[in-house]
């Protein structure tokens, strides 16, 4: 029966791995399907951690079983009293996660450079502004040079470096496009950045990565990658929208759920930064300096 109930555990880990194998081969993880320049590097980052990690837990793992098995409660066991104080069992479960930890730190700190969300990407196309505005529950698109803004929806051309200007007129929360890169959380008062861009075309789903209320798992948004002859005439088909204006805004901004997608015009060129200023000390009560 022992031997059984050994076979039967070594079967049930080994569909649960099957089973894991064919669900990755046949869904898309969005981490794991990088279509930016970011994101590659990020993947290639969690990866090389993973398998890193692994050398300790893997044998972590297997040892602990052994150890169960061997020691379980019976006579056959040997008694090792010493065994504590061996100097090479001490120095390999000392020495080899010293030995990872050592290599993972230099690798994060490296790359922690490199792949600073406020760094420019450099490339040969010109790098192109959205400002992002976090709203309850939706995202506003604002692209100050075309002069457009838009709701739950982002184009821009494939290989142009993305700097994404993002604040929040709302609870924190956090903007997130998993195929291009990492998240960055949006907070009102202030303004960060995350530059993205996108290696070919297509469309990338981008969600809220920071639960924000009752609103929050309808908070999507499509991100598209065109080129950039689609793209210019995707901000000439805008050009018939609405005015978004500072009144209209304050419309907008009110709490709503499962926003379709809009188009605007921007009829205020400072939309974002009186966003940002709503929150500053003061403002707008007329205070001397």
């Amino acid at each position: 029966m022992k031997k059984y109930k050994l076979l039967l555990i070594i079967l049930l880990i080994a569909t649960v791995l099957t089973l894991a194998v064919i669900y990755l081969k046949n869904h898309e993880v969005a981490v794991l399907a990088p279509k930016g320049h970011i994101a590659a590097r990020e993947k290639s980052l969690l990866i090389f951690a993973s398998l890193l990690s692994l050398i300790v837990v893997i044998p972590v793992f297997v040892m602990t079983f052994l150890i169960v098995y061997k020691y379980r409660d019976h006579k056959k066991a040997k008694y090792s009293p010493e065994l504590d104080n061996n100097r090479l069992v001490e120095t390999i479960w000392w020495g080899v996660p010293i030995i990872l930890i050592t290599i993972l730190s230099v690798v994060t700190w490296r790359s922690s450079h490199e792949l600073d969300p406020f760094r420019p990407i450099q490339a040969q196309t010109k790098p192109m502004t959205i400002q992002v505005v976090a709203l309850d529950w939706k995202w506003l698109f604002i692209y100050p040079e075309q002069k457009i803004a838009t709701v739950n929806y982002v184009q821009f051309p494939e290989d142009t470096p993305i700097d994404f200007e993002i604040t929040a007129d709302a609870p924190m929360n956090s903007f997130w496009i998993p195929q291009l890169g990492g998240q960055m959380y949006a907070m009102s008062g202030m303004s960060t950045h995350l530059n993205l861009m996108a290696d070919e075309t297509g469309e990338y789903r981008g969600s809220s990565a920071n639960i924000s209320g009752k609103g929050f798992a309808g908070m999507n948004f499509m991100a598209k990658s065109t080129s950039e002859a689609e793209f210019n005439k995707w901000i000439k088909s805008a050009d018939k929208s609405p005015s978004l204006n500072m009144d209209s805004y304050d419309a907008l901004a009110k709490p709503s759920e499962n926003n379709p997608v809009a188009y605007y015009r921007l009829a205020q060129n400072d939309l974002y930064n009186q966003v940002v200023a709503k929150y500053m000390p003061y403002h707008g009560h007329g205070a001397e300096e």
